[in-house]
C-alpha cells in the first residue's frame, strides 16, 4: 500500500474561474489495448460531442496500454488530424497504470476517463464533471445501479456487478453504488494527493481509489447513466474478479491496521457561515464523546470479564491490576483510531505510554476503592466488589476522556508546526493575442506543467496556470476576499509501479 506522500490537508473546494484561455479544463483519458477497430469512431464521436456541448476547452488523451496491433498508428493519426487529441504510449498493460500515468502528467484541473466502447451515453458527461468544476464534489462516477439508470446487459454481468458491489458494502463499508462503471472524473488537486495512496495498476484501481477517497471524507458525486453492454468486451471476468477480491482483502487489511494516513486528504468546510468554527466550542466534541462512550462501554465489559477470569486464581488487587492493564492497552488503541481519528503507526508508542499514565490514575482510583471496601468489611461479596469497581470506573472514565482529549490526543493547531503546502491553480489574465502551443502527439510531460491544447475559437474558456514543479512550496488557493486558507499540502510526483506480473485486461 502506497504511503509515500507528505501529510497535509487539501484546500477548500472552489469553482473554477472562467476566462479566455487555451489551457484545457477537461482531459478525458481513453485507456486502450488492441482497439484499432473501435478507437477512431470512439474518438471522433467523443470529440464531436464535446465540441457541440462542452462550454470549456478540452483534450482527449488516448492512453495505449502496450497494444500489439495497429492501435498506436490509429492514435497517432487522430492526434495529427484533431488538435484536441493527444496520445500516450505505455509499454506495460494495466488500466490503472495508464490512468495514473496520464492523470499525474496532465495539467487540466478536471480529469476523466471512459471506456473505448462508449457503452455509457455521452449525455452524462457534462453532469459528471459539472460538480467538480463548481467545487461541489471531489470525484464523480457514473452509476448503472441508480434507480433512474437505464441499462441493457446480460444476466451474467448484471449478477456479477451487483454481487461485487454487495461485497464492497459488506467488507469495506462502501456507500457508492457502482465501482466498476468505466465513466469517472476527479479534480486534479485531489488526484495529486490521492493517487500516491492507490497501489493497484489494473482493474481494481477504480475501486481502491473510491474506497480511499470515501474513507478520507471526500465527496463522491454519482450520476445515473444509460448504459449498453458491449458484447465484444475483452475483459476476462473470472481472472478480473479474482484479482478484485484480492484487492478488497488488501485494502481492508490496510484500513483495519491503520497503515494508511488518510488525514492528508481531509477537506475544510466551505464558505457557508454555518460551517465556520464558533468560539469556545471544542471541535468534534460531540462525535468524540459518542465514540469514547462506545469504546468505554465495550472496554468496561472486557475489563469485567478479565477481572472475573483473573479472580479465579489471584487476589482482588492482582486481578484488578491485570485486568485494568490489558483493557487499558486495548482502550487506548481503540480510542486512538475510532474516537480521535489517529491513523498510521506514527506516535503509537508515545500514545500507549501516555495511556499507561492514565491507566495508573485509574488503577489508583479502583485500587483505592477496593482497599476502602476491604477496610469496611472482611469478606465482601463478589457482586459488591463489581458494583464498587463499576462506580470507580465511571469516575476514572470521565477523567480518562479529559486526559485523552487534552493531553494524549490533543487537537492539532497551526502553532504545532509549519504546514506543508499544495500547488493549486492560479488564475491569470488571458492574452487575446496569445497563441496556444499545440499538443504534441505521443508526448505528455512527466511532471504536471503548462502544455496547453489548441483553444476552441468559438467560446470563452477558463485559463488555469500551474507551477510545473509540484514539490515547490506555494501558498494554497486565495479566497475572493483576499484571505488565504491555511489548509495546505506538499505534493510529490507519482511514480507508478514499473512491473506487475499477471496484470489482466
Amino acid at each position: 500500500m502506497r504511503t509515500d506522500s507528505s501529510p497535509g490537508t487539501l484546500p477548500a473546494r472552489e469553482h473554477l474561474p472562467a476566462a479566455d484561455a487555451g489551457t484545457p479544463v477537461l482531459d478525458v483519458v481513453i485507456p486502450v489495448y488492441n482497439e484499432e477497430k473501435d478507437l477512431r469512431p470512439c474518438v471522433r464521436r467523443l470529440h464531436e460531442h464535446l465540441t457541440r456541448t462542452f462550454p470549456y476547452a478540452f483534450r482527449i488523451t488516448v492512453a495505449d496500454n502496450a497494444s500489439t496491433d495497429g492501435t498506436p498508428l490509429v492514435a497517432a493519426r487522430l492526434a495529427a488530424e484533431i488538435p484536441e487529441v493527444a496520445t500516450f504510449r505505455l509499454e506495460q498493460k494495466g488500466r490503472g497504470r495508464a490512468l495514473r500515468t496520464v492523470w499525474s502528467a496532465s495539467e487540466a484541473p478536471i480529469l476523466a476517463y471512459m471506456d473505448v466502447d462508449l457503452s455509457t451515453d455521452l449525455n452524462a458527461l457534462l453532469p459528471l464533471v459539472a460538480p467538480l468544476i463548481s467545487g461541489h464534489s471531489d470525484l464523480a462516477i457514473g452509476s448503472r445501479l441508480a434507480r433512474s439508470s437505464r441499462v441493457v446487459r446480460g444476466p451474467k454481468r448484471e449478477f456479477i456487478s451487483r454481487a461485487y458491489n454487495l461485497i464492497l458494502r459488506g467488507s469495506l463499508q462502501a456507500r457508492f453504488s457502482d465501482a466498476q462503471c468505466g465513466f469517472k472524473a476527479i479534480r486534479r488537486d485531489v488526484a495529486q494527493a490521492l493517487l500516491p495512496l492507490v497501489e493497484d495498476t489494473g482493474w481494481f484501481f477504480d475501486t481502491e481509489m473510491l474506497v480511499l477517497a470515501e474513507r478520507a471524507g471526500l465527496r463522491i458525486h454519482e450520476v445515473p447513466v444509460d448504459w449498453v453492454d458491449d458484447p465484444d468486451s475483452t475483459v476476462r471476468i473470472v481472472r478480473t474478479a479474482t484479482d478484485d477480491l484480492k484487492g478488497v482483502w488488501r485494502v481492508g487489511k490496510a484500513l483495519t491496521t491503520g497503515s494508511l494516513s488518510l488525514d492528508r486528504l481531509a477537506r475544510p468546510f466551505g464558505d457557508d457561515p454555518r460551517d465556520r468554527e464558533l468560539p469556545d466550542v471544542p471541535r468534534g466534541l460531540a462525535r468524540q464523546l459518542v465514540g469514547f462512550c462506545v469504546v468505554g462501554g465495550l472496554s468496561t465489559l472486557f475489563y469485567l470479564a478479565l477481572y472475573s477470569v483473573f479472580r479465579q486464581f489471584s487476589g482482588s488487587q492482582v486481578a484488578n491490576a491485570l485486568a485494568l492493564l490489558v483493557s487499558a492497552v486495548a482502550n487506548t488503541a481503540a480510542n486512538r483510531r475510532l474516537t480521535f481519528g489517529v491513523r498510521g503507526r506514527g506516535g503509537a508508542v508515545r500514545h500507549q505510554a501516555q495511556g499507561l499514565v492514565v491507566f495508573g490514575i485509574g488503577l489508583a482510583l479502583t485500587s483505592g476503592s477496593l482497599a476502602a471496601l476491604g477496610a469496611a468489611t472482611d469478606s465482601p461479596a463478589h457482586s459488591t466488589e463489581l458494583a464498587v469497581l463499576i462506580a470507580a470506573n465511571l469516575a476514572a472514565t470521565v477523567l480518562r476522556f479529559l486526559l485523552f482529549r487534552a493531553w494524549v490526543f490533543p487537537d492539532r493547531t497551526e502553532s504545532d508546526g509549519p504546514s506543508p503546502v499544495v500547488a493549486t491553480p492560479t488564475v491569470v489574465a488571458a492574452s487575446p493575442a496569445g497563441a496556444a502551443s499545440p499538443v504534441v502527439a505521443g508526448h505528455i510531460p512527466s511532471v504536471p506543467g503548462p502544455v496547453p491544447a489548441a483553444p476552441l475559437p468559438h467560446r470563452p474558456v477558463p485559463h488555469l496556470s500551474y507551477d510545473p514543479y509540484p514539490t515547490t512550496q506555494v501558498r494554497a488557493g486565495e479566497a475572493a476576499d483576499g484571505n488565504r486558507r491555511d489548509a495546505t499540502l506538499r505534493l510529490q510526483p507519482v511514480r507508478p509501479h514499473d512491473t506487475e506480473p499477471g496484470d489482466p485486461r
